[in-house]
């Protein structure tokens, strides 16, 4: 069965399955998963534990080894599998559908991994550890639901905060969860119990914030012009290839283009967007850029890309990222006085 870390405490009230999966990318959720289930496993008698980290064919034998065998000091044992990439390889996806097929009364196998791509989550040694076990993917989460979870938090520490103060510490940390986490500690520990003013965690709270490029689109179609200045600042503060932000940039301007040439000949939105190869995924956010945009907008936007590259490779006078910054801010332009530039990009 499939899992979600907010959900781990109700389900140990009820049982313990006999193989855990733990994977994805949020390592801080990981991490308190693996620690929950640890601790109740000992509470239940799990008394001994064994850690591995398989690398090669030799290691899976040392796995099936450590599976087999009886337990000289205790009754109960905890394996513990770490699979960094994700990948286990020929040898090791037998090892584990084999081992699932039988597991032992007096194993819990717990694995920790990185985060799977398709094929991963789709293999046969997956879906043998989802049927008898329970499969936890641990993802980043989401910034509109980022407010909530530092709330609950800061309540686990006594400390509160308004709403200011909350999206402060939020845009100071998104994508970071583990910099959310001991941002949180850091407040418990320099300020009592109460609540927490907006002058507080300005003091306090580092900027650890980590975007992605897909960030940056995102918050651009969606019309978010101030975010995706943020992010665009995170991004050139992390020395992100220009090359890479101008190729997703230009890829949504280019279909934008297409499929608003195509909705002014007739044909209707979802067939203008199927037709300039945007996928469904990608679609609600586009069509929400194409309400602000016309066809001429979009190719004035496709224009800007062009002296994008041209600066990039030399050809062309003006700072690349205040090229960008005038892109972004044109694609999350909605008839609305542009927004001034963001301090932090020079």
């Amino acid at each position: 069965m499939r899992l979600y870390p907010d959900k781990l405490d109700a389900h140990l009230k009820k049982n313990l399955a006999p193989v855990y999966l733990l994977y994805g990318e949020e390592l801080l959720q990981i991490m308190e998963a693996g620690d929950k289930l640890r601790a109740h496993a000992s509470k239940n008698g799990f008394e001994e534990r064994t850690v591995l980290q398989p690398i090669d064919d030799s290691d899976w034998l040392s796995f099936r080894e450590a599976v087999d065998s009886l337990s000289l000091f205790a009754e109960r044992r905890i394996i513990d599998l770490r699979l960094p990439t994700g990948k286990p390889g020929r040898a090791g996806g037998e090892a584990l559908k084999q081992y699932c097929s039988n597991p032992a009364d007096d194993v819990l196998l717990l694995i920790s991994s990185g985060k799977l791509d398709r094929s991963g989550s789709s293999s046969a040694w997956f879906k043998s550890i989802d049927k008898i076990g329970v499969t936890m993917p641990a993802g980043p989460i989401p910034v509109h639901q980022l407010g909530g979870w530092v709330k609950n938090r800061l309540s686990a520490h006594g400390l509160q905060a308004d709403n200011d103060a909350l999206s402060l510490i939020v845009e100071r940390v998104e994508g970071n969860l583990l910099a959310a986490q001991q941002e949180v500690e850091r407040l418990a520990l320099l300020f009592p119990e109460g609540v927490l003013s907006h002058e507080n965690v300005l003091d306090a709270v580092a900027d650890s914030a980590r975007y992605s490029i897909a960030d940056l689109v995102l918050a651009a179609l969606q019309g978010q012009g101030r975010r995706a200045l943020r992010v665009l600042a995170g991004l050139h503060d992390e020395a992100v290839a220009e090359v890479l932000v101008l190729w997703s940039l230009s890829g949504e301007v280019r279909a934008g283009a297409r499929a608003a040439e195509a909705c002014e000949a007739g044909v209707t939105i979802d067939s203008a967007l199927k037709s300039a190869g945007v996928w469904q995924s990608r679609m609600p956010p586009l069509k929400k850029a194409m309400e602000r945009h016309n066809a001429a907008s979009w190719l004035n936007m496709l224009s800007t890309c062009t002296t994008i590259d041209r600066q990039i490779k030399g050809q062309a006078a003006g700072a690349v990222w205040d090229s960008f910054e005038s892109l972004v801010v044109q694609l999350a332009e909605c008839g609305k006085p542009l927004i001034p530039q963001h301090p932090a990009i020079p």
